[in-house]
Formats: C-alpha cells, structure tokens, sequence
C-alpha cells in the first residue's frame, strides 16, 4: 500500500504546475480587464460630475453683466479641468489629460462657442407649458482622450476618444 502511494505522489507532483500555468493567462486577461474598465469609468465619473459642476456655477451668473460674467466663465473652466476656482500653471488636472480647451460653455451670450447649437437652444426655450420661456446654460466637454496604462493581455488599443459630455442647467437669472 506504501509503494502505491508513494507512486501516486510522485505522478501528481507537477499536476498543481501545469494547472496554474493553465489558468495564469485567463486570471491575468480578467484582472487587467477590471483593472483598466474601473479606470475607464472613473475617469468618465469625474469628467461628468466636473461639466456638471461647472454648469451648476455658470447658470447662477448672469451674462448681462460682461465683466463679472467673463470672470465667471473664467472659473467654470478651471472648476472643470481642475476642481477650483482659480487655476494657477503646474497644476493637475482632475483626470489625466483634460484641457481647459476641452471645455466649451454655451449660453445665449456665447452660442457660437458648442457646434449644432444656435440661439434658439439656449435663449427663450419654451417649457411646453403656460409658464413661458426659460435661458439654458450648457458646458460640453469635447475631445477628452482617456489613455489605457497598456496592461498585456487586455486588447485594449492606447487611448479612447470619449464623445461630448454635456450638462444643460436652467440659467437662473
């Protein structure tokens, strides 16, 4: 009985090798998979909840009066890129790779800054009720390219051009 299982022992001792050299490549291809897809999302997450916020400080402001207003356009971007008010050189931006010429805020002063937009889509845009008319501010993000870390067995290719993300809030004023 000995002999037999010493034999056993002795067939089986690079059974546990050759499975984990079976099952490294797809556990690796998932991890990395993860990996990359949370950061894909992540980085969406913040580029949204940025033109969102931006657009929450914009629409507060009234376009009527130039100067205040070109100083609040002024904050709106960096709030978008960089999560402050005031955007100062050698500073991170909240993702990766986003612009202050990502930014693109629209509204019945300057419609002509958002392609496809004209005045009509932002000035005096009906409710489709007997309330009237209201005014709509919109912060579109365009050409934000989210770059892949380039983990091996993902297929990813290096960077993914995300489409115009876009917040519209009622302009208050």
């Amino acid at each position: 009985m000995r002999q037999f299982s010493t034999l056993h022992q002795r067939r089986q001792r690079g059974v546990a090798s050759v499975e984990f050299a079976l099952l490294i490549v797809p556990l690796l291809m998932v991890a990395f998979g993860v990996l990359e897809y949370g950061r894909l999302l992540y980085h969406y997450d913040t580029v949204v909840k940025s033109a969102r916020s931006a657009a929450r400080l914009i629409a507060q402001r009234n376009p009527d009066e130039p100067s205040s207003y070109t100083t609040a356009l002024s904050e709106a971007r960096c709030l978008a890129v960089y999560g402050v008010l005031q955007c100062t050189q050698n500073q991170e931006p909240l993702v990766p790779g986003l612009q202050l010429s990502d930014v693109r805020i629209c509204d019945r002063s300057s419609v002509n800054d958002c392609d496809g937009l004209s005045i009509n889509d932002v000035k005096n845009v009906s409710t489709g009720s007997d309330t009237g008319t209201l005014n709509l501010v919109i912060v579109r993000i365009t050409g934000y390219e989210f770059r892949f870390l380039g983990l091996p067995f993902t297929g990813a290719g290096s960077s993914l051009v995300f489409q115009p993300i876009q917040s519209v809030m009622r302009q208050g004023l």
